[in-house]
């Protein structure tokens, strides 16, 4: 198979790592991808966001599958354009068509479809243009910490916890003026704050059969014992202590099973990955939020951990065939150290020369590259979130020892990191 994935981030480079050593591969293509993804295959200067040139370049370079690895271009679309085009018929896209990638694209829709479908979540109330006053009301109604959320994209930072009603307030009105998170947050989801423990669970689904990756948990805070702004995640582990026998059966019969039927009654087709958001709450899953595509950076680790072959899975995902495939996840673990810019997740300076280690095959660690660029030859930082460190091991404390220590052979001037990654709070 010829494969093109899209996107130029660590999740991107994880698909490719992944899918590489695949019996079914014959030419893996990344659009644009980074530094470590020029080692895999092929580079191509393409926006994910220019369906017209990405379906040029499909047609071009006879490519069979398409995996496409952000949210944005499912959320607008990418998949209805393949759809609708009778010379691209023959192309698997991974990836949902723009009515599924709505459970992530608005808040308002996946909480209004979990509502419908009594999927626990918690208690909201959401506002649009016109609605401050009434928006407003409701957050007083709230207890303290407040959660806002802006419905649209926003790169995972849309969410304001504050125990603060004059910050929640200021939040609301930002948010519906379309000054704050590039307009996302025109319309706004306020919601009750939940107290537990963050879970993030990945489906493969064709909108009928579906099979679980292994859970993760993500270390969202910039810095030690999660102080400090959210950024896109500076860490990941699995497996995730708190996760039980029991507690995955509840989020099988009480999550995963009513979205998929969910899905169905709602005549909405859905073929690629489904993330969960969940929040662990005295035992009971509670869905925080949804994701149309993989996580980063818990893919850097969830991966690795699955022992079928990706593309297999994704070919039967494709042909309808996932039914017939059976999963095989490692009991090893996995934990991921991200190594930041300098002032991420604020601004950073970009092009800085990186050292990288060599690896050994069968050393038990991975270096996935994120935020790189080849520059005269040179890798160098080309985003806040550089490199993921990857560590393998028989449990999550050994699994971070080896992440560490490929955390101490990375050097890059500004190089920043959590001190943290497998301690559970």
């Amino acid at each position: 198979m010829r494969v093109l994935i899209l996107g130029s981030g660590g999740r991107e480079h994880a698909i490719g790592l992944k899918i590489s050593g695949s019996s079914l591969l014959d030419a893996v293509f990344f659009g644009p991808g980074n530094a470590g993804t020029a080692a895999l295959g092929t580079n191509v200067s393409l926006d994910p966001m220019d369906f017209g040139g990405v379906e040029e370049f499909v047609l071009a370079e006879r490519i069979d599958m398409v995996v496409v690895g952000p949210e944005a271009p499912l959320v607008e679309g990418i998949a209805d354009h393949f759809a609708a085009q009778d010379r691209l018929k023959d192309v698997a896209v991974i990836g949902p068509e723009k009515a599924g990638a709505a459970l992530e694209g608005s808040k308002k829709f996946a909480k209004e479809f979990m509502h419908r479908h009594r999927i626990p979540t918690a208690k909201y109330g959401t506002f649009g243009k016109g609605e401050v006053r009434d928006a407003l009301a409701f957050l007083k109604k709230m207890k303290p910490p407040y959660v806002v959320k802006a419905s649209g994209l926003a790169s995972g930072k849309g969410v304001i916890v504050t125990k603060s009603l004059s910050e929640a307030e200021s939040a609301v009105r930002e948010m519906i003026k379309g000054k704050a998170f590039d307009g996302a947050g025109k319309e706004v989801v306020i919601e009750e704050f939940l107290k537990g423990v963050e879970v993030s669970m990945f489906a493969v689904t064709d909108g009928h059969a579906w099979r679980l990756l292994s859970p993760a948990m993500d270390y969202k805070r910039i810095g030690d014992g999660n102080t400090g702004p959210n950024t896109g995640g500076m860490g990941a582990i699995s497996p995730v202590p708190h996760v039980t026998p029991e507690f995955m059966e509840k989020v099988k019969n009480q999550v995963v099973i009513p979205t998929i039927r969910g899905l169905q009654r709602d005549g909405i087709p859905y073929c690629g990955f489904l993330f969960f958001g969940l929040m662990k709450v005295q035992g009971d899953p509670y869905v925080i939020e949804y994701n149309c595509r993989l996580g980063d950076p818990e893919t850097q680790i969830v991966l690795p951990l699955l022992e079928t072959d990706l593309l297999h899975i994704m070919d039967g995902l494709a042909n309808g065939l996932l039914s017939e495939i059976d999963v095989a996840l490692s009991p090893k673990a996995a934990a991921a150290v991200i190594l930041a810019s300098e002032g991420y997740p604020g601004s950073y300076e970009k092009g800085r020369p990186i050292e990288l280690p060599a690896i050994k095959s069968g050393e038990g660690q991975q270096l996935v590259h994120a935020g790189t660029a080849v520059e005269g030859g040179q890798v160098v930082t080309a985003g806040g979130r550089v490199l993921a460190c990857v560590g393998l091991g028989p449990d999550v404390e050994k699994a971070a020892e080896k992440a560490y220590a490929l955390v101490d052979a990375v050097r890059f001037e500004g190089k920043s990191h959590r001190s943290d990654i497998g301690s559970v709070e």
